[in-house]
């Protein structure tokens, strides 16, 4: 069984089967939209585990990549006549720029600096989001263009449903390929000890740069993703809450497992409205059921879990 979870297909192949099943086993549009929700959230937290579970760098403003990605998706078709998929890209090569520019000089700090640092870049996005309403339309936000695809307008909930799902699985394959290769041993020799791993030739400060160009380009996607989704956006996705619930979804998933972002990030979407029976008590049976989570499996749900059976199987 452990032979069989550490196949490098295993985690995309148990992803793309879930997906399938909720696809085929929903039924309802509402479901969908919730579903399509976790997929875009998840892609945004592989990135983010990318970052912090495997290079052990903190980053507290990631909803502002989550913003480039998602407003220039909206603006570019505007301002450069562009195809809103091709918007889409144009926002991977401008946050991974961005991205390079702030994290060579904020990840020469560390642990409560990087983080107050990065939570500074997001509040600075969130700021310029909603100050440039000339382009942006200010905190009213902005509709978005919908794309088409060989003359096929992608806007209904099972066509984003899909393409999430694919986009996700994708995504989950490629971070998995990247902690197996070379750099994925370099960052985690760097998350273990920084001082250890230069003295075995680890060039430290370009793989936490590496580490933050992909995690930013992870969660620039599925910004715009969730932007091409809705067909709206406003300058909350790049607000301190969001980058907030991107960190919360890595730690209660857990921290270094891919698998682990996508549960972290079901979580924290279907649960709130599986409680919303509970209606003015949701947030408070909300917070008891995330402590709970982190005071029974403190590595996270999946690290935990998988401990667990593997202690049993022996």
């Amino acid at each position: 069984m452990s032979r069989l979870a550490a196949h490098p297909l295993f985690v995309p192949l148990l992803i793309a089967a879930i997906v399938l099943a909720c696809g085929f086993g929903l039924g309802s549009n509402f479901y969908l939209r919730v579903a399509t929700l976790v997929w875009i959230s998840a892609l945004a937290a592989i990135g983010l585990n990318l970052l912090m579970g495997f290079a052990g760098q903190v980053s507290l403003g990631h909803a502002g990549f989550f913003g480039i990605g998602a407003y220039t998706t909206a603006v570019a078709p505007n301002v450069l006549s562009i195809s809103p998929l091709l918007a889409l890209v144009l926002g991977l090569v401008l946050s991974a720029a961005i991205a390079f520019l702030v994290g060579r000089p904020i990840l020469k700090l560390k642990g409560h600096y990087l983080a107050v640092a990065t939570l500074g870049f997001g509040i600075l996005v969130s700021m310029v989001l909603t100050n440039e309403s000339g382009l942006t339309g200010g905190p009213d936000g902005m509709t978005v263009a919908r794309p088409e695809l060989f003359g096929l307008r992608i806007r209904g909930v099972d066509h984003w449903y899909w393409i999430s799902g694919a986009v996700l699985v994708l995504g989950a394959w490629l971070a998995g390929n990247l902690v197996r290769s070379p750099t994925g041993r370099a960052l985690r020799a760097l998350h273990d000890s920084e001082v250890a791993a230069r003295v075995v030739g680890v060039d430290v400060a370009r793989y936490k740069v590496v580490a933050f160009v992909v995690s930013a380009v992870y969660t620039a996607l599925a910004g715009g993703m969730l932007a091409l989704f809705n067909g709206f956006i406003t300058p909350d996705v790049a607000g301190f809450l969001h980058s907030i619930e991107f960190v919360v979804m890595v730690v209660l998933g857990g921290l270094g497992s891919i698998f682990g972002s996508v549960v972290g990030a079901a979580i924290l979407i279907a649960l709130p409205q599986a409680l919303s029976a509970f209606q003015e008590y949701e947030h408070l049976a909300l917070g008891f059921v995330l402590m709970a989570f982190m005071i029974f499996l403190r590595k996270g749900i999946v690290p935990s879990l998988v401990a667990l059976v593997w202690r049993g199987s022996k």
